[in-house]
């Protein structure tokens, strides 16, 4: 309660949630990279008497501080943990500010980090790199499957080794396969069809090829 003449007002404090914005330029990471980080910072006053007469200006002393511990922690992060996490770095930096700011009455709510900018060939060096890390990973991948077809293709020829009529019907089926959608007339020896046991040449007989013919060999005469 205030009584007139007597009592007179220190200082007016807003105690509703405020804001306030600051930066670090060309600070430098763990591993020596210039960066330009913008952050803003949520606050509130809980203790009005605090705030009016343990600091001369709260205000001017929370920016302070804020830009500060930007600067340690930045000084303190790797680049890319920086750019990767940034609420582990929301939540570092309002646990350094909100033990600073205590003692004057102020409660850190929250710290977001809205910015990191990174010079424009370092960007473009990043870019470049993870390029070169999407195609080393494409070509592992495509290794790995080559040499899961070559595999298979060891095992088929062990069998085709030992049966050369899966491999004659094989190769039939190949030819029947390609013909089957453009109409290709193919002419075959008759010496080839007599080379193959009866049950093959019946085998390939029943696919039925479009325009396949039989060539009977030429006379001696």
């Amino acid at each position: 309660m205030i009584i007139p003449i007597m009592d007179s007002v220190v200082a007016i404090i807003d105690e509703r949630i405020q804001t306030t914005s600051f930066n670090a330029e060309q600070a430098l990471t763990k591993d020596t990279v210039p960066v330009n980080v913008d952050a803003i910072i949520f606050w509130h006053v809980h203790d009005a008497q605090k705030a009016a007469l343990a600091i001369t200006n709260y205000r001017q002393a929370i920016d302070r501080v804020a830009q500060t511990s930007l600067r340690e922690m930045i000084g303190s992060s790797m680049l890319a943990a920086l750019l990767s996490d940034r609420r582990a770095a929301d939540a570092r930096l309002r646990d350094e500010i909100g033990e600073k700011t205590a003692k004057w009455g102020v409660t850190v709510g929250s710290v977001e980090i809205r910015d990191v900018a990174i010079p424009v060939a370092l960007q473009d060096a990043m870019s470049r790199q993870a390029q070169a890390e999407r195609e080393k990973q494409a070509r592992v991948i495509l290794g790995s499957a080559e040499a899961e077809i070559a595999a298979k293709f060891v095992e088929a020829a062990k069998v085709y080794e030992n049966q050369p009529g899966a491999l004659q019907l094989r190769a039939m089926n190949i030819i029947y396969e390609t013909t089957k959608e453009r109409g290709a007339t193919i002419l075959m020896p008759t010496s080839m069809v007599d080379s193959l046991n009866p049950s093959l040449a019946l085998a390939i007989a029943t696919q039925d090829l479009p325009g396949a013919a039989t060539v009977p060999p030429k006379n001696a005469n």
